[in-house]
């Protein structure tokens, strides 16, 4: 994949990706009975950091300098 397409999808999933997740997390935690504060916290954390292992290629090396751009 391309650096633009690459920026172009991470920008797609933060602006897109990301709060359709949250609202998905959060569902998941409200379908399921109250977990004590020990165990809630962990679980939102996990959750939390879950939704970068599938997009992690994608977000690799957008913030850096186009390496096919010709000076």
């Amino acid at each position: 994949m391309g650096y633009k397409s690459r920026k172009r999808w991470a920008l797609f999933i933060l602006v897109v990706g990301m709060p359709a997740y949250v609202v998905l997390a959060v569902s998941l935690m409200g379908h399921i009975q109250r977990l004590p504060i020990w165990a809630e916290v962990p679980a939102y954390i996990v959750l939390g950091f879950a939704w970068i292992v599938p997009f992690k290629r994608v977000f690799l090396g957008v913030g850096q300098p186009d390496p096919d751009q010709k000076d």
